[in-house]
């Protein structure tokens, strides 16, 4: 037998809010089944597609990437070669973070008195703007 949940209940159990889910819809990544009521119904499957659509954005797919690799019967078709590129990029983005990261070390624990003054500081601002990553870019988000 077929469990059918109505948008409130996807919304409850996947986390996402109801507006997502309808956009979701409207973009054809999700589909309802019908209605209760005034309420969209939805497989019970379609919280598998969510969670699939939600993986997908936290590896850097776009909404658009991640509808070209679903089906509108609910099954995945990975792009291999979209994937591969995805992954050296994320490499090339851990690469970058790591290296701020261990100047961000650099600088908490240098003993020089002035940062300008330490030739290893001095390196990592010739890299930011040898990468054409100005300070503006490369600025950490305070939360």
């Amino acid at each position: 037998m077929v469990e059918f949940l109505d948008i409130a209940q996807v919304a409850r159990r996947s986390g996402m809010a109801a507006s997502r889910l309808r956009f979701y819809e409207e973009k054809g990544l999700i589909a309802s089944v019908g209605r209760r009521g005034l309420k969209r119904l939805f497989e019970a499957g379609v919280l598998d597609r969510l969670s699939l659509i939600a993986l997908g954005q936290t590896a850097g797919f776009s909404l658009d990437e991640i509808g070209g690799m679903l089906d509108g019967n609910g099954q995945l078709r990975l792009d291999r070669g979209l994937c591969a590129a995805k992954a050296d990029a994320l490499d090339g983005m851990i690469r970058r973070l790591s290296a701020l990261r261990d100047g961000l070390r650099h600088a908490a624990a240098c003993p020089a008195p002035n940062h300008m003054e330490c030739p290893t500081f001095r390196r990592l601002l010739k890299a930011a703007i040898a990468r054409g990553r100005g300070p503006r870019r490369m600025a950490v988000r305070r939360a």
